[in-house]
């Protein structure tokens, strides 16, 4: 592990500025959404837009990176990033914000393309699984750390927005710096969704229902914090440890999905999860319960994810994996893209509790159709595929991870 630290270290520290820089923004505006009067229903627009330019950059930056190199859109994504990041407080419009939010996610996932793909290029075949779980370490820190600055100054200021457009811009110093030459990057095209569904339908239903979780969670958890009247240190607090449940138990879980049925282990999870999500819905819980309720749905959604990828990989052969992993990541965007929408109108409907019933809806229904589809057949040879992948990584990082984990 130490080895592969010295020889990948630029491309590490590059992602984890790009991390932290990246959840300041998503908790800030939350935060100064709230503050700034927009509606519950404007907020969940500003966060799904992210989403939605996410999808759209994962499906052309290979296009973009073929045509004009890998250095030339990872410097002029990185460029529009920081433009983007000190124009919010200049334009403290919802419908101006969802634009630049749109972009932002464009962007992002256009670097995360590129960071990926190069950093997959200097591992070797023995070192590579080594690197790529340090890659999703790596992420996870990025984002527990930016919580912790949002606490330095005030959050109504601009030194909030300029902080994460001088990370990201330093994020690519190490990365272009590094010696190590660019990858060829081939296009992997995804199964068409007809078949993809035929192969694994717990799979594709899962990718969906969890994209509509894990964006929620990403993108409203902050305005929940904020409408609820929690502290700016609260709030921090309350999302780092999203994060931290994800850390700690993405390995645990995957070691456990490699021995048994994972559909025992899906539906499982999903109960734990919808049980968390509608008690701390329903029960006045003092804060340090709530922060509790934030471990047990981070450490229930990232090994969700993973554990979909690896089961639909059961079922596939080896030549299919990659173009599956990318309809399935597909699917999780457009999953995604009405999360925090869907968020938004709930908390509207019902008041802030909104956030923790819909994500307790949304589990209790991933939970239903795994008992049901346990029932419509056998469970596959149980294999040692499983890989921690976070929700936010590319086909590139999957389909990595996955092969050494294969």
């Amino acid at each position: 592990m130490l080895k592969v630290l010295v020889t990948t270290w630029p491309l590490l520290l590059g992602v984890m500025l790009l991390m932290v820089g990246n959840g300041m923004q998503g908790s800030l505006l939350g935060i100064r959404g709230t503050a700034g009067g927009f509606s519950t229903y404007e907020i969940s627009f500003v966060m799904s837009a992210y989403f939605l330019g996410f999808l759209l950059g994962s499906r052309m930056a290979p296009e973009m990176i073929r045509r004009v190199g890998h250095v030339r859109v990872f410097a002029a994504l990185g460029s529009l990033i920081s433009a983007v990041l000190v124009l919010y407080p200049v334009v403290p419009d919802w419908l101006s914000w969802s634009i630049m939010r749109a972009v932002i996610g464009f962007c992002f996932a256009g670097v995360y393309v590129t960071a990926e793909s190069w950093l997959n290029n200097t591992a070797t075949n023995e070192t590579r699984g080594q690197a790529m779980s340090l890659y999703m370490i790596v992420q996870m820190i990025g984002i527990i750390t930016s919580q912790a600055l949002l606490n330095i100054p005030d959050p109504s200021g601009f030194v909030l927005f300029i902080l994460p457009s001088v990370l990201v811009s330093l994020a690519f110093m190490p990365i272009l710096l590094a010696a190590t030459p660019a990858p060829v990057f081939d296009t992997i095209r995804p199964l068409p969704f007809r078949r993809l569904l035929r192969i694994s339908p717990l799979g594709c239903a899962g990718m969906l229902l969890t994209g509509g979780i894990f964006a929620a969670m990403f993108g409203m958890a902050a305005v929940w914090g904020a409408m609820v009247g929690l502290s700016v240190k609260q709030i921090t607090i309350f999302v780092a440890a999203l994060y931290l449940g994800g850390l700690v138990f993405q390995y645990p879980i995957g070691w456990l999905s490699d021995r048994i049925d994972r559909r025992k282990l899906i539906l499982g999870l999903s109960v734990a999860g919808a049980v968390a999500m509608l008690l701390t819905f329903a029960l006045p819980l003092p804060f340090a319960v709530q922060v509790g309720s934030a471990v047990v749905l981070g450490g229930v959604i990232n090994p969700l994810y993973s554990l979909l990828i690896a089961y639909t990989n059961d079922y596939l052969t080896k030549e299919d994996m990659a173009a599956a992993s990318a309809g399935m990541i597909f699917l999780n965007g457009l999953g995604a893209i009405g999360g925090p929408v869907v968020t938004g109108w709930m908390m509207a409907q019902v008041g802030p509790g909104g956030f923790f019933l819909l994500m307790g809806l949304l589990f209790g229904a991933l939970a239903a159709y795994a008992g049901w589809r346990m029932t419509r057949r056998p469970a596959a040879p149980a294999g040692g595929s499983f890989a921690p992948i976070v929700p936010s990584a590319s086909v590139m990082a999957v389909d990595a991870v996955r092969d050494r984990a294969a």
